[in-house]
């Protein structure tokens, strides 16, 4: 397995780890030196204009008395009416009252106030930071409440900005009081004080509301543009937007004219997302900051609007004025890692300010772009270190089923509170109008982006801009819903628009007009709300610990060690909150799935509406009353018509709609408590602590004898030059360019969701403690193995329809055996192929074939066979003549079912008239001869299953009933309707006469080569010197029972009368070629396979020396993926088990008939083949028959060349990991490819083990034939030989139940004594000793035993005869096994009811136990196989061979 990993690291470097940045950009005034133009861009009003912004902040506040007679002081403004024009006293009409009256003043000589309060005094504390306003400018009181007893005095209190906060520095703008009882409400942009300013009884109630802004003055603003970007060349995958600029400076880029003085202010860092036509995002993170900007190229009248000339006298110049400009750099990628670009950002700007420096700027900006990939499994964390004193840390995100996103949910909790977080939600729902604001921007995107994620899985279908700029502000007025942020100095000049709900999240506050009803949290769900606001609150009380310091102050040391303990707590939050509103989406849209309609017929022109799809009234009906309203709105919304579409014909998101599904089946709506198991689930990334760390650029190299100098110091951010960047090819160790991987499957179909993959693990550790259970599950692995190589085999068919069918039979099969699938999988992969190839019809059986199986379609194959249905196309017309040929065929099977009950009768009286031989006596004695079955009747009869299509299926893989036995029922039918015919020979008088129907019916019981690969009824053999006329009927092909989808108008069918291969190699070669093309098919002499392959698991255990056999390695196995270990069942050691592989390669340079019978020769008792059968009374010759070489009339000759491996022995559960690993990577054409035996042996050759296990037809041995390094024949004149071709017919594939070469140090088995003693030919010589002990007589006396139900004597004949364990013999094999095997080989395994065996067994293991003891039996490795060892024997089909 790590030879593997090893030996695809290159293949893993080719694919390109995606860049965590694609592109960096500078934008701002043209920096050309050319005059900027003189019209300023102020953008279009969408509503009223308001009045112009006040140029200064408030610096002062104050409380002056009026009734005291004291005047307003100079350079403050009083506030004398309400917000509503309505007159203000505070306290008026009341004896004492002092009629306070409050003031403002406004200036730049100190800093500006910040926040306002209110204080009641007695009641609480003042907070931190606040200065109490306690007098009044002329030393008076400046208690705002009426005098009196009760009323607690009321101050006003405020905090201000810290010295030195310069220009820029936020600050209250405006005051205004406000009168809830005149119907006033808090103004737009606004904040509110809580506390009223009139406590008392009299009077109204007064609130303070105050206005935080940025006062500027001498501003002039300028759309930005693109000043440089890197890489130059676009990106064919991801093209550079063109309006990149205006996202990065979304206010304009600004020229601004200040005190010399004045300090530079910290630079502002902005988020923004831009949305692709396809539904795609980008984000983007950007660092605002300012520097100098020349005079020169100012006109005169810029000048003077910026205030930099004389506005008495003309023409001269201020001085103490400063001229500065707004410039962003940015960086664009498709990962939303805003902390690395935050961190990024901030060390270039440093760095431009900072020097002289060694490299340049742009040697950094392109090392980072081209060296520093996104996290992965490979690389989960990754630390750049970008400068001695500057780092950041990547790390793998959280491994979660919900789509990636900028968005904080703990941002959004903390800035808007449980209550209108919950309002924002039904808003959402119902496709409001929604304008978030800030005056911070860089939480806008993360605000915005968690609106949009908490109605997961809706996706929302309107404009969405999470940063506007302002010059896209006419998206306000747009006539369809929206969700926009956009910075709060819009506001400053035009208002709100009157159908928009704005969300102000520096005040919390939620902006509606009045003309439109409020919206009201009253119409969700009743328990669902209650629980979600619940645990928001819940929540929202823990958030004031999560935060800590900016992380890119953050150092080496603490990034390495405690950045994952300091921000786990906050993931686990984030978590809780997302999981909260998953929870109550799960709630609002439980059982959404019983209200989906399938397409089942020919798709027409609104096939794909929403009502065609969906039913909305059943689905609105079964939701409680009060709620609706909302269910109304939402289910005519676009976002829930694009989720059911997504639903019904799959999309990208599947696998996280899939998890929804998951999360709708865990939740009860009706409940009042959340789930104990949280829905969103912390994964572990890997466990690994691999830290990939990215260096600085290297510096240039220093001459020796010379200083090594610094040569690049800036001013400012420079223009960047393009001789300066670095290329890819000159940095070492610099990760390759992303760029179009190679592309894996076509299609998502074949492989499994993480949230499948948890389901099966689950699934799998529940049956692992259930026998049957556990079979079942192994079982079930194994059909999905051999759909997720069904692509390349229907590729490689001859016939891909009727290879479709056959994997529909599959399914049957499947059905019929009561296989535990842990997924979908199997149905998925069908369906997406029947949408490839045309065949709709078929999918539709598909998927009546699931719901008969009782299995509820998820959203990825819900959505595959909508698609299916869709997009194919659908025949036309009538059945026609297929429909009257089928009809006839039901009128002849009709009537061979009423002659067989005749037919049987008959026979049954000749066998009781026939005289028994000895051989038959002794074989009834032993009690293990199979009594005869009733042949096997056609499954239902329905004209849909009788109507095939197409190309039909070899009949080996018919889940309802045999091919073989259904061949024999349908040639007694024949000759029940036309007679005997003939007699051309008295072979063929034996074998038509019913006289000699025992002995032929012992000669195919006892012949592999004519046994059936389901039934155990054979066919009746023809004779080989039959013409082909004779051996081929028209008539066969209506006989022989087909099965036919449900149309009988395929678009490629194939004609009725075609013929099936019924031979042996038909049923085991694997192969869809027609019969016609088979070399076994024509008469002649015997061609043995080019190629003959061995296989077996039996494996040896180190620790006890005993050979651990496959059923005993299955149930061994763990409900473990990652598992490669086994137990062993006599020492309970964990050990590898080991897939034995021997391959024999008898490919002459040529095909040569004499060789093939000389090899068939080799024996002078040997059968020859086609003739007639060795009579009973031949013992030895019958059981000859068992070995594959004889029966095939094939020895082995010494020109064989032989090759033996083993490999590791793979659980179905390690082995699909790993094989949708390889699918994953390198496509699912690797799996027809010859190279595949050579490159992934473990896959390919336990692949081939379950295939050929199961009978299922795969193109596995064609590939061994392919890829075998044979001698080079000589070209002919006729072409090449056809021994080379790789045909899987030349391949004979053999699973055998035992070692494939013996230990010769070990005991030899008794079944190999007892062929040496009877002299039957075997694959292996037994090349050690034989022990005196093991004689015939010993044998002979075990078969005796077992023959007359004396199991236990047998075992304790062996027992006493071994001696005990430290100096008697040492049996590799169990007592059971020997026992078993024995007696196959000396019966046949054909003529052992092992069934039968195992109750005999079990029986006197029991009577043993009495007498000896469990613990005694098990030392001596007596005990039978355990209950789930037996069952994974019983699920897998008949034994293997010896």
């Amino acid at each position: 397995m790590e030879a593997d990993a090893v030996s695809e690291g290159g293949a893993m470097a080719d694919e390109r780890p995606p860049r965590l940045v694609d592109y960096f950009v500078v934008a701002g005034l043209a920096g050309n030196g050319a005059p900027i133009p003189e019209e300023t861009w102020v953008p279009e009003p969408t509503g009223p204009l308001r009045p112009p912004r006040p140029a200064e902040p408030i610096t002062d506040v104050a409380v002056i008395a009026r009734a005291l007679g004291e005047e307003v002081p100079q350079g403050y403004t009083c506030i004398q009416t309400s917000a509503g024009g309505h007159p203000l006293e505070l306290s008026a009409g009341l004896l004492g009252g002092t009629q306070p009256v409050i003031c403002y003043r406004r200036g730049r000589d100190k800093p500006p106030l910040v926040e306002l309060g209110v204080l009641y005094e007695g009641k609480e504390r003042p907070k931190p930071g606040f200065q109490v306003l306690d007098t009044t400018p002329y030393s008076h009181s400046a208690n705002l409440a009426p005098p009196g007893p009760g009323h607690p005095r009321t101050y006003l209190m405020y905090r201000r900005a810290a010295e030195g906060a310069g220009l820029h520095a936020l600050g209250i703008t405006d005051l205004c009081l406000v009168l809830p009882s005149k119907g006033e409400g808090t103004p737009h942009t606004y904040c509110r004080l809580p506390r009223n300013l009139n406590p008392g009884m009299w009077g109204p109630a007064v609130y303070l509301c105050y206005k935080v802004g940025l006062a500027k003055a001498n501003t002039l603003v300028y759309e930005a543009e693109l000043l440089g970007r890197y890489p130059e060349e676009d990106n064919e995958a991801f093209p550079l937007p063109e309006s990149v600029p205006v996202f990065c400076l979304p206010m304009g880029a600004t020229i601004e004219c200040w005190p010399a003085q004045t300090k530079y202010p910290v630079p502002v860092f902005s988020t923004f997302v831009l949305t692709g036509a396809a539904g795609d995002k980008v984000y983007g993170a950007a660092l605002q900051f300012y520097e100098a900007f020349p005079r020169a190229r100012l006109s005169e009248r810029q000048a003077r609007a910026l205030g930099l000339l004389s506005a008495v006298e003309r023409g001269r110049a201020l001085g103490g004025r400063a001229v500065r400009s707004r410039r962003a750099i940015a960086v664009l990628s498709r990962w939303p890692a805003f902390p690395a670009f935050r961190a990024f950002l901030t060390f270039l700007y440093r760095y431009s300010v900072s020097g002289p420096h060694r490299l340049p700027l742009e040697a950094h900006i392109s090392h980072f772009i081209h060296n520093v990939p996104f996290p992965s499994p490979q690389r989960p964390r990754i630390l750049v270190q970008m400068s001695p004193y500057d780092n950041l840390l990547l790390c793998q995100p959280v491994s979660s089923p919900l789509p990636l996103s900028g968005a904080s949910f703990l941002q959004l909790l903390q800035n808007l509170g449980p209550e209108l977080s919950i309002t924002l939600l039904l808003a959402v729902l119902t496709e409001h109008k929604l304008l978030v604001h800030s005056l911070r921007p860089d939480l806008l995107t993360s605000v915005c982006e968690a609106l949009v994620s908490m109605i997961f899985p809706l996706h929302w279908q309107c404009p969405y801009i999470p940063l506007c700029p302002l010059v896209l502000a006419d998206v306000l007025s747009a006539p369809v819903p929206f969700i926009v942020g956009i910075h709060s100095s819009y506001f400053d000049l035009h208002d709100p628009p009157a159908d928009v709900i704005c969300v102000d999240l520096d005040t919390n506050t939620l902006f509606q007009t009045e003309e439109k009803k409020p919206l009201s949290a009253r119409t969700l769900p009743r328990r669902p709300y209650k629980l979600l606001l619940a645990t928001l609150t819940n929540l929202y009380q823990q958030l004031d610990q999560t935060y800590t310091g900016p992380e890119e102050e953050a150092s080496l040391e603490f990034l390495l060690t405690d950045y994952e303990a300091v921000c786990g707590r906050r993931t686990r939050l984030e978590r809780e909150v997302q999981g909260a509103f998953l929870r109550f989406m799960a709630c609002l849209l439980k059982g959404y799935r019983d209200f989906l309609r399938p397409l089942i017929q020919a798709p027409s022109e609104g096939s794909r509406d929403v009502d065609n799809l969906f039913y909305l009234q059943g689905f609105l009906k079964s939701r409680e009353r009060s709620s609706h309203k909302l269910y109304s709105q939402l289910l005519h919304t676009q976002m829930f018509s694009q989720f059911i579409e997504e639903c019904s014909f799959g999309s990208a998101r599947h696998a996280a709609l899939e998890f929804f599904d998951s999360c709708v089946d865990k939740v009860h709506p009706e409940q009042e408590k959340p789930e104990p198991t949280p829905l969103v689930e912390l994964e572990e990334l890997s466990g690994s602590e691999l830290t990939v760390f990215i260096t600085p650029p290297e510096e240039p190299p220093v001459l020796e004898g010379s200083e090594s100098t610094p040569q690049y110091c800036y001013d400012g951010f420079p223009e960047l030059k393009a001789e300066l960047f670095e290329s890819p090819q000159e940095q070492q160790g610099a990760l390759p360019v992303p760029g179009p991987s190679r592309s894996a499957p076509s299609s998502p179909a074949p492989r499994r969701t993480k949230q499948e993959m948890k389901v099966a693990q689950r699934m799998a550790q529940k049956s692992a403690t259930v026998p049957e259970l556990w079979a079942r599950c192994l079982l079930g692995h194994c059909y999905g193995l051999w759909f997720l190589c069904l692509p390349a085999y229907v590729r490689s068919a001859p016939s891909r329809v009727r290879a479709l069918h056959k994997a529909y039979h599959v399914l049957r099969e499947m059905e019929s055996r009561k296989v535990v699938l842990p997924d979908e999988v199997c149905y998925r992969v069908l369906m997406q192929l029947c949408s490839h190839y045309g065949q709709p019809v078929l999918s539709v059986r598909v998927m009546l074939e699931m719901r008969r199986a009782g299995i509820v379609p998820n959203t990825i194959t819900y959505g595959y066979y909508n698609k299916a249905v869709l997009e194919s196309k659908w025949p036309s017309g009538t059945p026609g003549g297929r429909l009257r040929w089928a009809k006839l065929r039901n009128v002849v099977l009709g009537a061979a079912q009423f002659r067989q009950p005749l037919k049987d009768r008959r026979q049954q009286q000749v066998a009781v008239h026939q005289e028994p031989g000895h051989s038959q006596t002794v074989i009834e004695a032993l009690g293990v001869l199979e009594p005869r079955g009733s042949p096997v009747p056609w499954q239902d009869g329905s004209l849909s299953d009788l109507s095939l299509t197409g190309e039909e299926l070899a009949p080996g893989g018919s889940p309802g009933g045999s091919g073989s036995a259904l061949s024999a029922q349908s040639t007694e039918a024949l000759e029940g309707i036309s007679g005997r015919g003939p007699k051309t020979s008295g072979c063929q008088e034996e074998v038509g006469t019913p006289r000699k129907g025992l002995g032929a019916r012992l000669q195919q019981l006892l012949t592999p080569s004519r046994r059936s690969s389901v039934s155990r009824i054979p066919p009746p053999e023809l004779p080989p010197d039959l013409p082909p006329a004779a051996r081929r009927s028209p008539m066969d092909s209506l006989l022989w029972p087909r099965e036919r989808p449900g149309s009988t108008a395929s678009e490629s069918s194939a004609s009725l009368g075609s013929e099936w291969d019924l031979s042996e190699s038909s049923l085991s070669s694997l192969s869809l070629r027609r019969s016609s093309e088979r070399l076994s098919d024509t008469p002649g002499p015997f061609q043995p396979p080019s190629l003959e392959i061995l296989l077996s698991s039996c494996s040896l255990c180190r620790a006890c020396d005993s050979l651990v056999y496959d059923e005993e390695i299955m149930a061994g196995w763990a409900p473990d993926d990652s598992n490669l270990n086994t137990t062993c069942p006599f020492c309970a050691c964990p050990f590898v088990p080991l897939l034995s592989v021997q391959t024999l390669d008898s490919r002459p340079s040529a095909p040569s008939p004499k060789s093939a019978l000389a090899g068939a020769s080799g024996s002078k008792d040997a059968p020859v083949p086609g003739g007639p059968g060795p009579v009973l009374s031949d013992r030895r010759l019958c059981l000859a028959l068992d070995e594959p070489q004889l029966c095939n009339g094939h020895m082995g000759s010494a020109s064989r060349r032989v090759e033996n491996g083993a490999w590791a022995y793979l659980s179905p559960l390690v082995l699909r990991k790993e094989l949708e690993s390889l699918v994953d990577n390198e496509g699912s054409e690797v799996l027809a490819l010859p190279e595949l035996p050579a490159a992934h042996p473990i896959i390919f050759w336990n692949l081939l083990w379950y295939f050929q296990r199961l009978r299922l037809p795969s193109i596995l041995p064609g590939l061994v034939l392919a890829s075998y390094d044979g001698p080079s024949p000589r070209q002919s004149s006729q072409g090449p030989s056809p021994w080379l071709t790789p045909d899987p017919a030349s391949v004979h594939v053999r699973l055998l139940w035992d070692v494939l070469t013996p230990d010769p140090h070990s005991c030899p088995p008794l079944y190999v004594l007892w062929r040496v003693h009877s002299q039957i030919p075997q694959r292996v010589v037994w090349p050690g000793p034989v022990p005196s002990c093991l004689s015939l007589a010993l044998l002979e006396s075990v078969l005796r035993h077992v023959g007359l139900n004396e199991v236990h004597k047998a075992v304790g004949l062996l027992l006493e005869t071994l001696g005990p364990p430290p100096t008697g013999l040492h049996l590799q094999r169990g007592i059971y096994r020997e026992i078993l095997f024995l007696t196959m080989a000396a019966l046949g395994k054909d003529h052992v009811d092992i069934v039968a065996f195992d109750k005999k067994y079990k029986s006197a293991f029991n009577k043993l136990a009495n007498s000896m003891g469990k613990e005694e039996l098990r030392q001596r490795r007596a005990q039978m196989p355990t209950p789930k060892a037996i069952d994974c024997r019983k699920c897998f089909g008949a034994p293997l061979e010896c």
